[in-house]
């Protein structure tokens, strides 16, 4: 039988009991937890769609390891000359074991890997638990073999949780490690001096 992915090892004897003792969950099921990641790239204007699309889809391929599927606009809009019904870019929805395996790496060996990397932002909450990343380079992951790159792909990653409020998925991923931008790093207050 396969180990389980450390992250989730850590979930279910860290991060549970932490939880409950800071929100103060009576039943087992309020405990918020990560019920799958959607790994979603656009290539945009692109010279070459089909080559374009080619090189997103294998690299998510790469980074999450799961084949991904291929997106398609939902109507024609003449502006940024796109047509109905057509391709687009890719995506790849991780669930169980493999999304467990991909928010380690994600967590532990990409993001620290950006350059000046201060911390994820804390306003990237949609009001009902889920939290979306923008990740501008493929090279952070270190799947990616660095001399092979053809084009730089930005992809987003959204983290969906059955957290009821961003405060309780704030708390979930901060237990899982994500490194949130620490809000005390600001320019200190000035304090008033008192009047003689």
């Amino acid at each position: 039988m396969t180990q389980e992915p450390e992250l989730l090892i850590e979930y279910k004897t860290r991060v549970i009991p932490a939880l409950r003792e800071k929100h103060g969950y009576k039943n087992v099921n309020e405990i918020p937890k990560i019920s799958k990641v959607v790994v979603n790239t656009c290539i945009g204007s692109s010279a070459d769609t089909k080559e374009a699309l080619e090189i997103a889809r294998t690299e998510l391929t790469t980074i999450t390891g799961q084949k991904p599927l291929t997106t398609t606009s939902k109507k024609a809009i003449s502006n940024f000359k796109l047509r109905d019904n057509q391709a687009i870019g890719a995506k790849v929805t991780l669930r169980g074991r493999i999304m467990y395996e991909f928010l380690e790496r994600l967590i532990k060996t990409a993001l620290p890997r950006i350059r000046d990397f201060r911390g994820v932002s804390t306003r990237a909450f949609d009001g009902n638990g889920n939290y979306t990343l923008g990740v501008t380079d493929q090279s952070i992951f270190p799947e990616i073999e660095l001399d092979r790159i053809k084009k730089n792909i930005g992809f987003d990653v959204t983290i969906v949780t059955t957290a009821a409020t961003n405060e309780e998925a704030k708390s979930l991923l901060s237990e899982l490690g994500m490194p949130f931008a620490d809000k005390a790093k600001k320019a200190p207050v000035k304090v008033a001096e008192a009047a003689a």
